[in-house]
């Protein structure tokens, strides 16, 4: 079975490591906006996406629109992802988006 997340860099193309390069450079910058320890890098094959990763499972990449390193977001419920600028009302604390912390869900 083929895996979707890898830490093997010869999987990654010439974007990836050009990206790779771009996020290891913010967190040198940035560093003690990584949580855990543990830290990884992570290419996911599915979505393209290029990321650090602790040993808790928090992921971290370069926002764009901050062109800092963040942390990156997902709903544990619904799976809807970003940084905390793109979630509408996301508590980080539970992980849930606002539809899914006014579902009860």
């Amino acid at each position: 079975m083929n895996e979707v997340v890898t830490q093997d860099l010869s999987e990654f193309g010439y974007r990836e490591i050009r990206e790779a390069i771009e996020l290891l450079n913010a967190y040198l910058d940035r560093p003690s906006v990584v949580e855990g320890e543990g830290l990884v890098l992570g290419f996911n094959k599915n979505s393209g996406f290029v990321f650090l990763s602790d040993g808790e499972y928090n992921s971290y990449m370069v926002n764009p629109t901050s062109n800092k390193l963040e942390k990156f977001f997902s709903c544990s419920n619904c799976g809807a992802e970003g940084f905390l600028d793109e979630l509408e009302n996301f508590d980080a604390e539970n992980n849930l988006c606002k539809d899914c912390k006014e579902k009860g869900d």
